[in-house]
Parts: structure tokens; sequence; C-alpha cells
């Protein structure tokens, strides 16, 4: 890692009111606890579960786990410094906390993808779906998700990590994200710059159409179901991704309308906020609250544990 004199940045947060640190530390701190919680509900439902050992659960899983690696990556750092007061962190750590947001953000992208894919496969090709979506398929699925991501973001850390920081350390956010790291560095970063934005753009266009064209062949099936229970059914096994796919890539399209130059920082804190800490805890409730089977594997597990407890009990 190549630098001038700078080896410690200073992290400003969200807000540099110290009144508003308190409000923000237990705001985080809830919405963490119960994205955590939430999302390993969703882990073990889809690990002990007889029910939930489909592919859509599987990806489910998948996603959970993705969504708990996402916001530990960069929440409880903040939590950490709102904590002790102490905002520096090391150009190490840094470089890190860059590498493993990137990569579980582009993943999750791709992963969304696979799961439109795999409802079109089940709703426009049920006699087959088996066939299609089996257990190495849906392996091999998730694994060029996670391949897709290293092969994105590893070539742009080399890069990276070859900036130089020669005046500034102060990085306008509340963690370390290429773009405001970007616009500190002293280094020639022109060429850093386009291949983010290629790569980004590269990885929200392909995902995104994807999605839609999953979606445009299941909403056109959809439509020539005979009967209207039918109709609502598939739409069900449908919205919480469509809402989760919504809320994902609305995020990322808030990011570029910008009001103006001075409201731009203010504006890609709160979208990140929104992906990095709100969304992972909302996502474990849009599944579960719009999901029967997820529903009543939480309701028999539930009761599965009340029984085990009045057996020791009566021991």
């Amino acid at each position: 890692m190549k630098n001038c004199t700078i080896t410690i940045f200073i992290l400003l947060g969200l807000t540099n009111d110290p009144q508003l640190q308190i409000p923000i530390f237990v705001f985080l701190f809830f919405t963490y606890m119960l994205s955590i919680t939430g999302n390993l509900t969703i882990v073990f439902l889809t690990i002990f579960d007889v029910h939930l050992k489909t592919p859509m659960y599987f990806f489910l899983q998948n996603f959970a786990l993705l969504e708990i690696s996402f916001t530990s990556a960069c929440i409880p750092r903040y939590l950490y410094n709102i904590a002790t007061g102490d905002r520096s962190i090391t150009y190490s750590f840094c470089v890190i906390q860059v590498f493993f947001t990137d990569i579980f953000g582009v993943i999750e992208f791709f992963l969304l993808a696979i799961m439109s894919y795999d409802r079109y496969v089940a709703i426009c090709k049920p006699l087959h779906y088996i066939t299609i979506m089996n257990r190495k398929v849906c392996r091999n699925l998730v694994l060029c998700c996670w391949l897709a991501g290293f092969l994105i973001i590893f070539p742009l850390l080399t890069l990276f990590v070859n900036l130089k920081f020669c005046s500034s350390n102060i990085i306008d956010y509340f963690f370390c994200d290429a773009s405001p790291i970007l616009k500190i560095s002293c280094s020639d970063t022109w060429l850093i710059e386009q291949l983010v934005i290629v790569c980004a753009v590269l990885t929200f266009i392909l995902t995104l159409v994807c999605v839609v064209l999953s979606y445009i062949h299941i909403i056109k099936t959809i439509v020539r179901f005979p009967s209207a229970q039918q109709r609502k059914k598939a739409f069900s096994t449908c919205s919480s991704h469509m809402i989760v796919v919504s809320i994902t890539y609305g995020s990322c399209i808030f990011i570029y309308v910008k009001p103006s130059a001075k409201e731009s920082v203010a504006i890609n804190k709160g979208v990140a906020l929104l992906m990095t800490s709100v969304a992972p805890m909302l996502n474990p409730f849009i599944y579960t609250l719009r999901n029967k089977q997820v529903r009543q594997a939480f309701s028999d597990s539930f009761k599965k544990l009340a029984l085990v407890s009045k057996k020791k009990e009566i021991v």
C-alpha cells in the first residue's frame, strides 16, 4: 500500500451534531440487531424445516446470509465510532471495508437476478422446475454470484491500494466507501473512477435486464391463468421478491437523482444508510409476513421450542 504520510483516516459519520449522536446510535443498534436476528431466523428455518428445502428457499437462505455480511461490514464499526468518540480508522482496515462492502453489494445484485430467474422457471415452466433448478444447478448459480462479485471488485482493489494520500485524511461518510476516498486522494484517479463507473453500470444493467425480462414473462404467464385464485397465488410467490428488488434497485437509481452538487453527499449518505441498515432489517419481515410457508415454519419452530421447554420444566 503506497502512501505519502497519511495512514489514519477520520470518518465524519452521518452528522457532526453531538445531540444527534445518541439517537443515531440507538436507531442503528436497534436496526442492526433486528437485521441479524431476522436474517438468522430465516437461515435456521431454511436449514432445519423440511418444508423449506426448495430452490426458492435455498436462494433466500443465501440472501439472508449475504444481508448479515453486508450490514456487518460497516454498521458495527460506525457504532463503535459513535460509542467511543474515536472516528479514526487505519488505511488497511479502510481498504478491507471497501472490499467487503463492495463485493457483498455486487453479489446482492446478481443473487436477486438469480432469484428472479428461479421465479420465472417456477411459474412459466412448472413441470420442468425440479429438473432445471436441481440442487447442483442452484449451488453453481450461487457460486457464480460470488465469483462474479470477486472478479469485478478484486481488479479495482489492486488499483485502489496504490492510491496516495498527501493532504486530507477526512472522509465525509460513515464508513469507508470508494467514492469519498477517491475524492481525497492526491493520485490520478481518472482510470479508477472510469472503471468503477463501468463495473457499476454493467452490474446494474445486466442484473436489471435479467430481472425485468423474468418478470415480463412471469406476468404474461400469470395473466393467462384461467382462475383468479391461481393468479393471486402466483403473484403472492413473487411479491416479496419484487418488493426487495424495488428497494434495492430504487435506492441505487435514487443516488443518481441529485438536486444539486451540495446535497449529493447528504443524499448518498441517506441512501447508503437505507441499503446498509434499513433494507437488511426490512427484508426478513417482507419475506416472512408475505410468505405463508415461512410463517408456518416459524410457528411450528416456536411451538417445538415451547414444547421442549415445558418438558424440561416437568422433568
